[in-house]
């Protein structure tokens, strides 16, 4: 059974308000629901520009959620936690450490969202690549995958092969990504997620999927839960989504020590 959602949004930046997160994860019988945010460290320039358009800025505002995250807690008899979900850059350890010793969190959330500055969820960036393009592209995603495991910044990794999701970068995967990161999480205290955010929508698959998922359950990896809901109407659904497919993996999720 599936006791806590570690990966949800609300909208300080781009999911819903606190409260009815809440209210939701109550009806779907949760125990605890964690907060994460976006939030980047290491951006600048144009991509600092485009994240604060987006409202991205936990980075500063993660105080003002906070004392939120504080009153609604008194409103609700379920776990809430205040966490976030860190992008990822190799070589800007420092700045991301500094941040999140300063910030405090209950727990982090590691995120590989870009290669090179370019974001591996925009198709538009890849459709004129060759196949030698965009497979130096996945390359990327599966190193810096691996070199975030080995940073130990984070409790948690965010939706492992988030490539996949992609069309013009699906099927570049490759056994050996598979193993390279797998080897990573196996000496890593970093635990990735089974992330349902696109399962019920036009990916259709969890996070690992299959293959990577398999690689992983070979070395003995445990999983945490993240739903990655940014909607209260998604978190029933994908609770449910989830509780089902441990039970066909035989598997239980395992919980943070916090």
């Amino acid at each position: 059974m599936v006791r806590f959602d570690y990966h949800t949004h609300t909208n300080y930046s781009d999911g819903h308000f606190i409260p009815g997160m809440v209210r939701a994860a109550e009806a779907a019988g949760l125990d605890g629901i964690g907060f994460a945010d976006h939030c980047n460290v290491t951006a600048e320039g144009d991509a600092r520009r485009r994240l604060d358009g987006l409202g991205f800025a936990l980075d500063e505002t993660y105080h003002r959620r906070r004392e939120g995250i504080e009153w609604i807690r008194t409103e609700t008899d379920i776990t809430v936690y205040d966490a976030v979900e860190m992008d990822y850059v190799p070589g800007r350890e420092a700045e991301i450490a500094e941040f999140l010793d300063e910030a405090a969190f209950d727990y982090a959330i590691g995120s590989v969202h870009s290669v090179d500055g370019d974001d591996v969820q925009w198709s538009a960036i890849f459709a004129d690549l060759t196949d030698e393009q965009r497979r130096a592209v996945v390359d990327g995603y599966y190193d810096n995958l691996a070199a975030l495991a080995e940073s130990e910044l984070f409790e948690i990794a965010a939706h492992a092969d988030l490539v996949e999701r992609t069309p013009e970068l699906r099927g570049y995967s490759t056994a050996d990504h598979y193993a390279q990161v797998a080897d990573a999480f196996a000496d890593s205290a970093t635990v990735p997620e089974i992330n349902a955010g696109r399962v019920l929508d036009d990916y259709g698959e969890f996070h690992p999927a299959p293959d990577l998922l398999d690689t992983l359950l070979d070395r003995d990896i445990e999983f945490v839960v993240g739903s990655d809901s940014h909607q209260p109407a998604e978190i029933g659904r994908r609770i449910d989504a989830l509780e089902t497919h441990f039970d066909h993996l035989g598997v239980e999720p395992a919980t943070l020590s916090l």
